[in-house]
């Protein structure tokens, strides 16, 4: 087959198995088969799914790469790994100024926008070689967002830049198109999958359900495979299956990549807490700075890190000069996933109070919590959407109210006075992370829905 890619990337786009732990070695699987054998460790699905499996899947992504989605970056990493020819359509170029060492790895199986004016006069081209299938298309998006103007321009143009790339995604020659979101990735994966008679699949994450839903009964009814990453997921997303739709929606979780998370309980700082995370509502960084205040009045000793950047910056910044806590929590703003984890392996405990924002918008899992967990790190969470999944309160760690900054504040001044319960809750929560969130795992699981999805 003939390799179209890379072409016009930007320069500067620089039921699940039982845990095999032994608590003397480490914890969990990999602790059973040595941190060089990880993979091995796959069930028998990957290598029996693999085998009809499609071998070309075409990747649909808003942006890449995008530095708060190296979880798609993984999975794709993963299906590569087990001899899937992986192709990436970004719906736009990349602005990231950060570029993750895995994801440079990725930019030569990259198409990108090749401009607007372009890719109308392609989408022209379409019509004329596929008059009905455009037509019939561009009639379904006139009636289910007519009354959504932004969206349906929105929808428009990621449909033209898709098209834009026609030429080359047909020389690729794509066995199933995949969307990473149910949003516009998922309006062009259905899109192209009309064009070229070959089946298309979603995954659904968070915002693409809590507050973007747009057509969402439509595209369930045409994929051929609706994926999501937690099972409250599914139960939300429940009341847009359609009567006609026969195949359950499917969970394959959100992962890592073990041999990139060593498990590990020596070397930490007392007392230093970290948060990772994007400066947005959702996020609960007010509630952690409140719960912290409180801390700090009680006299306790602590330091904060929390990562990320965001919207949220300016007004987080104010809250923690009006608390008197500008000496004891810092906003370093984002960092690389080897400096996240850096800090990882130096702190007591990862809190990260999800709450709901107001505009309904909330994390699926947040994948820093596997993060922290995978790498011996005990976690305090909250009770939001598909955590639970997750974190087991009690067990694998700690989960409070959301909102609650005086019940956030009473469990971190626990935890924090209680090494014991940190080792247990580090040790759980890798076994946990082994078991349910590991990327070879996960990566044959969705190859499996790949296939049937593709054969039935």
């Amino acid at each position: 087959m003939q390799t179209i890619f890379p072409m016009d990337a930007p320069a500067d786009q620089s039921s699940r198995g039982a845990s095999l732990g032994d608590p003397e070695v480490g914890v969990g699987r990999e602790a059973a088969c040595g941190n060089d054998a990880v993979d091995q460790c796959a069930p028998a699905l990957t290598a029996a799914s693999a085998r009809f499996a499609p071998r070309r899947v075409l990747y649909v992504v808003s942006q890449f790469p995008s530095l708060s989605e190296t979880f798609i970056v993984r999975e794709i990493g993963a299906l590569i790994e087990q001899g899937i020819d992986v192709r990436v359509l970004s719906l736009k170029a990349s602005k990231e100024t950060i570029v993750q060492d895995q994801a440079s790895k990725l930019l030569d199986r990259a198409l990108y926008p090749i401009g607007l004016l372009h890719s109308i006069v392609a989408a022209l081209v379409a019509v004329l070689r596929q008059p009905g299938v455009m037509t019939s298309f561009l009639v379904t998006l006139v009636r289910e967002l007519w009354r959504r103007p932004v969206i349906f321009a929105k929808s428009l143009v990621a449909g033209f830049r898709a098209l834009g790339r026609m030429d080359d995604i047909r020389r690729y020659e794509p066995e199933l198109i995949h969307a990473t979101w149910a949003t516009y990735p998922a309006t062009v994966a259905w899109l192209l999958s009309r064009a070229l008679g070959r089946p298309f699949s979603f995954t659904s994450r968070a915002h693409d359900i809590f507050i973007d839903d747009h057509m969402m009964a439509r595209k369930l009814d045409a994929a051929a495979l609706a994926v999501t990453i937690t099972e409250h997921n599914v139960r939300f997303m429940s009341k847009w299956v359609p009567a006609t739709r026969a195949k359950p929606i499917r969970v394959v979780h959100s992962s890592l990549n073990l041999k990139e998370f060593p498990f590990s309980r020596s070397g930490r700082m007392p007392g230093k807490l970290l948060s990772v995370g994007r400066l947005v509502p959702m996020k609960g960084f007010d509630v952690l700075l409140s719960a912290l205040a409180e801390l700090n009045a009680r006299g306790e000793t602590f330091s904060c890190t929390i990562i990320g950047e965001g919207p949220e910056r300016a007004r987080l910044e104010a809250l923690r000069s009006s608390l008197g806590l500008e000496g004891v929590v810092d906003l370093p703003g984002a960092m690389l996933q080897a400096e996240v984890a850096r800090h990882m392996t130096d702190a007591t405990l990862m809190v990260l109070p999800c709450v709901v924002a107001p505009n309904g918008q909330s994390d699926g899992i947040p994948n820093v919590l596997m993060e922290a967990m995978a790498s011996g790190l005990p976690v305090i969470s909250t009770r939001v959407s598909g955590i639970p999944e997750l974190v087991e309160d009690g067990v694998s760690g700690r989960l409070v109210e959301k909102g609650d900054a005086g019940q956030l504040a009473q469990a971190i001044g626990a935890l924090l006075a209680d090494a014991e319960r940190q080792d247990a809750f580090a040790r759980a929560g890798r076994s946990k992370v082994e078991q349910d969130f590991n990327v070879q795992i996960e990566a044959g699981r969705l190859l499996a829905h790949f296939r049937e999805a593709c054969h039935g």
